[in-house]
C-alpha cells in the first residue's frame, strides 16, 4: 500500500487547456488534480497545489498557446511548485510547444528562443517532457532531460484512410507545403500508400510566401497538404492555389496545431482548401467551430495513453505507427 501510495499517477493543469487535461484524465479514469493557478491583483501568476504530491508521479498538461508568454509563466510556477511539494517525478505535457519556430540562428542576431525555454523548463523542475509534433526535431536535443516526442499521425492517419475507405477520397497525392517539411509529408504519404509532392516556396517575410513550383504530380488528383501547425493559414492559402493551377481537383489541409492567428479563419474560407483538418493540441476558439471547413480531432486518447505508459515504465514507441 506504501509503495502504491509513492508511485501515485497524478494529473494537473494550467489555465491553457483544462478541456484537454479532463479529456485525459477521463480516458485514465481518473480525477484532475487540484490546483489553484490565478493572478495576483498586479497581474502576477499565484499557484497553490491543493493536494499531496509527495512522493507522486505528476504529469502537467499545459500547452504554451496564446496568450504564449502566459501560458509559459503558469507552466514554469506549477512545475517549482510541485518540486518544491516533494513531487517524485515532474512531467511536463506540451502537445504545443510554443517558441519552437526560432529554433537555430538562421540569421544575424536572433535568439534561439527554443532552447531558452527548454532550460527554464528544465530549471523550473521538469523532470520529463511529453511533446506533440514539435516544430522541428532537434528541439529534443535543447534539452537535458528525457523528451518522449509524439506524434499526431495515429489520429490524423486514421482520419484520411476511413475517407478512403468511405471513397470520400480517391487518386490522393500527399504535399509538402516546403521542402523543409519533406520528411513529414513522406512519412504521411508512406502510411497512406500514396505518392508524394513538393511546393518549392520562398518566403519573403515572416507572414509572405510567394509560391515558385510544384514538383510532382497533381493533375486530377486530390491533394492533401501536410504541415505542422496553420498560423496566419498564408502558405496553406497559396499552397493550395498553386495546386489548383497544376489541375488539381480537390484540395484537402492536415495540421497537428491549428493556430489561427490574425484572419486565418477568412482566410481558409476565401481559399481553394475544402477542408482543413487539425487536433486540439490547442484550444478550439469559437470562429474555428463555426468554420465548416475545418475539423478538429482529439489528440486526448493518444496522450493519456503515453502517459500511462510513461507511468508504468513501457514503451511508448507502440504508439507510433
Amino acid at each position: 500500500m506504501a509503495e502504491r501510495k509513492s508511485n501515485a499517477l497524478k494529473v494537473f493543469s494550467g489555465n491553457a487547456h483544462p478541456d484537454l487535461a479532463k479529456e485525459i484524465c477521463g480516458h485514465l479514469g481518473m480525477g484532475l488534480g487540484q490546483a489553484d493557478v490565478g493572478r495576483f491583483p498586479d497581474g502576477e501568476v499565484r499557484v497553490q497545489i491543493g493536494e499531496n504530491v509527495r512522493g507522486a508521479d505528476v504529469f502537467v498538461v499545459q500547452p504554451t498557446c496564446k496568450p504564449v508568454n502566459e501560458s509559459l509563466v503558469e507552466l514554469l510556477i506549477v512545475l517549482d511548485a510541485l518540486r518544491r511539494a516533494s513531487a517524485r517525478r515532474v512531467t511536463a505535457v506540451m502537445p504545443y510547444y510554443g517558441y519552437a519556430r526560432q529554433d537555430r540562428k538562421d540569421r544575424p542576431r536572433v535568439p534561439i528562443s527554443s532552447k531558452l525555454v527548454a532550460d527554464l523548463i528544465t530549471s523550473a523542475g521538469a523532470n520529463r517532457i511529453l511533446a506533440l509534433d514539435l516544430h522541428a526535431g532537434q528541439i529534443q536535443g535543447y534539452f537535458n532531460i528525457p523528451v518522449d516526442h509524439l506524434y499526431a499521425t495515429p489520429v490524423t492517419v486514421e482520419y484520411f484512410r476511413r475517407l478512403k475507405a468511405e471513397r470520400k477520397i480517391e487518386e490522393m497525392t500527399v504535399v509538402s507545403p516546403d521542402t523543409g517539411g519533406v520528411e513529414r509529408a513522406r512519412a504521411f504519404a508512406k502510411k497512406l500508400g500514396v505518392p508524394l509532392a513538393i511546393i518549392d516556396k520562398r518566403r519573403e517575410d515572416a507572414d509572405v510566401v510567394e509560391v515558385m513550383n510544384v514538383i510532382g504530380d497533381v493533375a486530377a488528383r486530390t491533394c492533401l497538404i501536410v504541415d505542422d501547425m496553420v498560423d496566419t493559414g498564408g502558405t496553406l492559402a497559396r499552397g493550395a492555389r498553386a495546386l489548383k493551377e497544376k489541375g488539381a481537383e480537390r484540395v484537402y489541409a492536415c495540421c497537428v496545431h491549428g493556430v489561427f492567428a490574425g484572419d486565418a479563419i477568412s482566410r481558409i474560407c476565401d481559399s481553394d482548401l475544402e477542408q482543413v483538418v487539425t487536433t486540439n493540441s490547442i484550444p478550439v476558439c469559437p470562429d474555428v467551430q463555426q468554420c465548416a471547413r475545418i475539423k478538429v480531432l482529439s489528440v486526448g486518447r493518444l496522450l493519456a495513453e503515453a502517459i500511462k505508459s510513461i507511468h508504468d515504465e513501457t514503451s511508448v514507441s507502440r504508439l507510433f505507427i
